[in-house]
């Protein structure tokens, strides 16, 4: 189960309808010994794509240097998908390399004029194997 804080929550929602149609990415830490994410760290997404999402290098290297420097650690990796349902894609999947991570997606898609309320939903993704989890909102 994820447990995140309100404004964060509120914060990443803003940062994915900012970026749409582009898919949003970023980052919220916390303390190592904890599972519940105290900041957020909206970051830019090298592939400026409305089907994939890349960290830009340098600014990943930064923010993770800030981390190890604060003693924390990735709670919660974000991205949104502009177009599918929040499950994460084959990519998703393979670009999963931190177990103890909460993986969020957030599907910001259109139906024609109408833009649809976001969906946000949060996975484990092990050694490949997705596992949906409960997401609270505090």
């Amino acid at each position: 189960m994820l447990t995140m804080p309100r404004h964060l929550f509120d914060a990443m929602l803003a940062h994915c309808r900012a970026e749409h149609p582009i898919e949003a990415c970023g980052v919220m830490p916390g303390p190592r010994a904890g599972d519940v994410p105290d900041r957020i760290v909206p970051m830019r997404n090298a592939e400026r794509s409305t089907v994939a999402y890349r960290f830009n290098p340098d600014e990943q290297i930064e923010v993770w240097q800030e981390m190890a420097e604060k003693r924390e650690r990735p709670v919660v990796i974000y991205h949104s998908h502009t177009a599918t349902h929040a499950y994460p894609s084959r990519l998703d999947i393979q670009h999963a390399t931190i177990p103890e991570a909460h993986w969020v997606i957030v599907a910001t898609r259109d139906r024609g004029n109408v833009r649809m309320p976001p969906d946000v939903k949060s996975f484990r993704i092990v050694s490949g194997e997705v596992a949906e989890e409960t997401v609270t909102v505090v």
